[in-house]
């Protein structure tokens, strides 16, 4: 046990959550933070993102407090609305009447047999923040999309972060049942809040014949810091598409871990990051192909001004029987300024020989000639400059399924960074 330790520093004074979830997960969670400090850079995982700033946060945890929900925050059109304040989830605002099929489960009205599903996804050993996450947790919900529902509309989930120093640990159960479909746009934002930390992990088990998208935008203020994991879980035949969007926030650190272990599964996972003043942004995804006849499809893409800084590190493990694979990885970055960096690192590890798998980086600046052309045509340098953002970008945003959360991540392109995207 460390005695002095960064870690053991930082939780001083946190509320434990009171949750049964799984045993081994908890368990191995304790050990974890009783053991071990923050990750340096000396960590291959953690080599260009530097966590000094977080461990050095003072914060309490403040579950709930009285939230005076912005209307701003959300989109129209959906089939469930569900509010969570500082990890926690908010009935009282949050949808009452759920589509036939469907089931939002708080943790502290979910049976044994459920609660022990929660923790059964996510590798903790070793793993600081998702151990913070699990002994820390506010309280989650579990959804569950029942077998052959399909869901016409989006699972609206707003997380708000308020107040200053406080410790946001949002916990959620994504569970798509056999042959189901659905959509979820899930956003992270902020209120009033300063020097405040969101550490949230979403867990997700798309059963067999199963559609399941995530939409996600992160919002939340500069001066804020956010770890998110995603750890997901594939079955045969099933679909499972992600598209991060990430606007705002100081720091933020994005773990995204698929295990595809059925046949013939498509997984595609889309991110976009567009970063100004000294935003750092770090994107960490990972496929372990288990079985044969799958395919995955990932593109990554970023634009960054000013000092900010973009981290992109992909890996697409592919097993020794998971034969016919093909997999598809891609990081693409615009550079605006001369202070701007991103350090690019996609990966292949391929232990079987009948497989089509492709990687790729590319950093580079705008095309000048390209600006010139636009502007001879008429268009002022900076129409001119926004336009050839936008072709850049839009492929990437264009994987939004829900067309509220597509127009609202172009107003907020349009008021944060004066880009026309639409």
């Amino acid at each position: 046990m460390i005695g002095e330790s960064k870690l053991s520093s930082f939780t001083t004074g946190l509320t434990p959550a009171s949750f049964s979830i799984n045993e081994d997960a908890l368990r191995s969670a304790k050990e974890t933070l009783n053991r071990n400090d923050f990750p340096s850079t000396r960590n291959e995982a953690w080599k260009y993102t530097r966590v000094g700033r977080i461990a050095n946060l003072k914060l309490q945890t403040r579950h709930v407090g009285t939230l005076h929900l912005d209307r701003s925050y959300l989109i129209s059109n959906v089939a469930v609305t569900l509010i969570f304040e500082n990890g926690s989830f908010l009935p009282s605002l949050s949808t009452t009447m759920l589509p036939e099929g469907v089931r939002v489960v708080p943790f502290g009205m979910a049976d044994a047999a459920l609660m022990a599903r929660v923790g059964s996804l996510v590798k903790t050993e070793g793993d600081v923040f998702s151990s913070l996450n699990t002994n820390y947790m506010g309280e989650g919900v579990i959804i569950v999309i029942g077998k052959n529902c399909k869901i016409d509309k989006p699972i609206q989930l707003i997380h708000v972060l308020s107040g200053n120093h406080q410790m946001a640990s949002p916990r959620i159960l994504v569970i798509a049942e056999k042959f189901s479909q659905a959509n979820l746009a899930s956003a992270f934002y902020s209120a009033n809040a300063e020097g405040s930390f969101v550490n949230a992990i979403t867990e997700v088990i798309v059963e067999e014949g199963a559609h399941l998208s995530i939409d996600e935008l992160q919002y939340e203020s500069e001066g804020n810091f956010h770890v998110q994991t995603e750890q997901v879980y594939q079955e045969k035949d099933s679909t499972f598409t992600i598209n991060t969007i990430t606007l705002n926030g100081t720091f933020v650190r994005n773990n995204l871990n698929i295990v595809v272990d059925g046949v013939n599964c498509t997984t595609n996972l889309n991110g976009a990051y567009l970063l100004k003043g000294n935003q750092h942004v770090d994107n960490h995804t990972m496929v372990d192909h288990r079985m044969p006849h799958c395919q995955s499809n990932e593109l990554y893409k970023g634009v960054i001004d000013e000092n900010a800084t973009g981290v992109f590190n992909g890996k697409v493990f592919v097993r020794k029987d998971a034969q016919k694979i093909n997999a598809f990885q891609s990081n693409g970055n615009v550079l605006l300024s001369d202070n701007a960096t991103i350090n690019s690192k996609p990966e292949l590890e391929i232990y079987a020989d009948d497989v089509k798998c492709s990687h790729g980086s590319t950093t580079g600046q705008l095309d000048e000639n390209a600006v010139f052309y636009l502007r001879a045509r008429g268009l002022s340098e900076r129409s001119a400059r926004n336009l050839l953002v936008s072709a850049f970008i839009e492929d990437v945003l264009s994987n939004i399924q829900n067309e509220d959360m597509l127009h609202k991540v172009h107003a907020i392109l349009k008021e944060r960074y004066g880009w026309e995207l639409e």
